[in-house]
């Protein structure tokens, strides 16, 4: 299927425009170097003759991709699971979820993809993220659609009617699945709240009521659930950063740092669950609502299924209990895995380098990292 040229500038690249994309990114002595770091041991040879083997996209990520996910989930977790409520619906779904780490959240989705349907799922990635010209090359040949952040704000608006036109194009018209976090960037305390401005946006494309706009995008809400964040200590330095100097803001080293310490640090067991489509939901709000009742409606629904969607561990719970001093899930570990999660939380803390690190505070950040969730839970389960 041709894709309209107004999209050209965001989409990934088609089959057709590979075999040139692949040749830049095997002459970047940049690629080269991340790729063998990557597969270490593999000659770059063998890289680059992979890549021109692949015809399409998906035949890249099942080349090249997929084995190093494979390696990841394999080396760096305890195990990667999902529960999907209606396989025939995540096909054509978008799939909205909260948001923990830039690279893995959507990398282990596409990993639960290509097991279950044999497909994976466009992406979408901001444009802040591509801060080397072979990675903008490369996430677009990883299926990724590019979210315009660096821009006017009247460049923005047309912006964000074109990504929202390209969503409705790619689920309704190329039966398509799409991958969108709930919010601009993570959320670092694990508080997820979907942005109603996101609602909005994927609105934008028509100008008829904004609930049948969103149901044409068979909304699935998505929850992602790490045992162990490996950026967990660096969401919490940025967090004093933040508080110690209001002005700080995150370099692209700190993206890379971010990126890096994601993918290649033990997260434990991750799982992930894939709800029903929600317009059953959706199409019982009340019409006569505002625009912007309307989007705060669907927010609460995308946040509803999110929140009572999450596993805990045991992490979870004793943190929990230490942040609030509320017992009710003190069956939920033993006295050994106590004493190992405070060993690990001393030493997540030790790893900030921060000159005058306020380990009280860092403390609390880091705890409430694995405690919110489980507070939303609550929240949404009606206790």
């Amino acid at each position: 299927m041709m894709i309209p040229a107004e999209y050209d500038e965001i989409r990934p690249y088609l089959p057709e425009e590979l075999p040139a994309i692949f040749e830049e990114l095997i002459a970047d002595p940049e690629f080269q170097a991340v790729m063998g770091y990557a597969f270490k041991g593999m000659p770059f040879e063998h890289i680059a003759a992979a890549m021109r083997a692949s015809k399409d996209n998906i035949e890249f990520q099942k080349a090249l991709v997929y084995p190093f996910m494979k390696g990841v989930i394999q080396k760096l977790t305890s195990g990667l699971t999902a529960s999907i409520e209606n396989k025939e619906s995540m096909a054509k779904s978008l799939c909205i979820s909260n948001h923990r780490d830039i690279i893995m959240d959507s990398a282990l989705l596409d990993m639960v993809y290509v097991d279950e349907i044999g497909n994976t799922v466009e992406i979408a990635i901001g444009d802040n993220l591509l801060i080397r010209p072979w990675i903008k090359k490369l996430v677009r040949v990883n299926r990724s659609f590019i979210v315009q952040r660096s821009a006017s704000i009247r460049e923005m608006l047309a912006s964000s009617k074109r990504l929202s036109s390209y969503m409705h194009y790619t689920i309704a018209e190329r039966k398509q699945p799409i991958w969108l976090a709930q919010r601009e960037g993570r959320a670092k305390d694990s508080n997820d709240r979907t942005q109603e401005g996101l609602i909005k946006m994927l609105s934008m494309y028509s100008s008829g009521d904004i609930i049948d706009a969103l149901m044409e995008l068979n909304i699935a809400p998505t929850t992602i659930s790490y045992e162990y964040d490996p950026c967990d200590y660096l969401k919490a330095k940025e967090f004093q950063q933040k508080r110690d100097n209001a002005e700080w803001k995150k370099s692209p080293g700190d993206d890379l740092e971010n990126m890096k310490v994601g993918v290649m640090g033990y997260k434990g067991h991750v799982h992930y669950h894939i709800a029903d489509c929600i317009n059953n939901e959706i199409d019982k709000i009340d019409s006569s609502l505002g625009k912007n009742e309307k989007t705060a409606a669907v927010a609460r629904i995308i946040d509803r299924h999110i929140h009572k969607n999450y596993k805990f561990w045991a992490i979870n719970y004793y943190f929990y209990e230490l942040l609030t001093g509320d017992t009710r899930f003190a069956d939920k570990y033993t006295a050994e895995e106590k004493a190992r999660l405070d060993a690990y939380l001393q030493g997540q803390i030790e790893k900030i380098d921060l000159p005058e690190r306020d380990d009280d505070f860092c403390r609390t950040k880091i705890l409430e990292m694995y405690a919110n969730p489980v507070k939303n839970y609550l929240e949404a389960i009606g206790e």
